[in-house]
């Protein structure tokens, strides 16, 4: 016989996988067989030495243990990240429900997404308002261009910067690596009347292959906020 294919050609033709599938079949062979298990040596995974099949499989087991303990904790940070989140959020909702003077909505607005959120820089602009809030900061220098964009945004924008009117509004815009675009509406059907932005100089804080959902949620609550400035509807 030759010996390069020992292990998958055993005695008389019988091949490994043929052993395997008799000892899984047959959970009787080792009881009747007990002393065989004390003389079976496995080489350690851990080092040379050979190790009884028992230790081994002590060895598999630990090692089973220890994986599904680090699967445990991963588990738990992120359980505790998403607390952490949805506090954040609870809290910046909570300055938006609380400022009684529509007029210093966007100010609010912006100021508590940097320090919830931790945003380096964040602006936002809002259009066709109401007459008494015509004067607002956050009504003033809107482009076409940058009220086409917004209107465009079906979901939140996450990219690099690649400057435009849009990216002027941040108070040190030549630092801003990637961005974040926030359309502001009023209703599922209405149009767009304002636009959240978020700067940060870095170049993966906005990457554009990252999930949208929570930015959708912002979304959602700044728009009902920033609401207030709009027009009341005739009836």
């Amino acid at each position: 016989m030759n010996h390069d294919n020992a292990g998958d050609l055993g005695v008389q033709g019988i091949t490994e996988a043929d052993i395997a599938n008799y000892l899984a079949h047959t959970p009787g062979f080792f009881e009747r067989q007990a002393e065989l298990l004390a003389t079976i040596r496995l080489a350690s995974p851990h080092g040379t030495r050979a190790v009884s099949l028992q230790e081994r499989q002590m060895e598999m087991l630990r090692e089973r243990i220890k994986g599904l303990e680090h699967k445990i904790i991963e588990m738990i940070r992120a359980g505790q990240e998403n607390v952490a989140i949805a506090d954040r959020l609870h809290r910046w909702t909570r300055s938006l429900m609380l400022t009684a003077d529509p007029s210093e909505l966007p100010g609010v607005l912006v100021t508590q997404v940097q320090q919830q959120f931790l945003v380096p820089q964040a602006a936002v602009r809002v259009w066709d308002v109401a007459e008494a809030f015509a004067g607002l900061a956050a009504a003033q220098g809107v482009s076409e261009e940058a009220r086409s964009l917004a209107q465009s945004l079906s979901l939140p924008f996450c990219g690099l910067n690649t400057g435009g009117d849009v990216v002027k509004w941040l108070d040190d815009a030549h630092t801003v690596a990637s961005m974040a675009m926030i359309p502001l509406r009023h209703g599922s059907g209405d149009g767009c009347f304002g636009l959240l932005v978020l700067g940060s100089p870095d170049p993966t804080r906005y990457a554009a292959d990252m999930g949208t959902d929570f930015l959708m949620r912002m979304g959602e609550l700044a728009s009902a906020a920033m609401a207030r400035l709009l027009p009341t509807p005739q009836a």
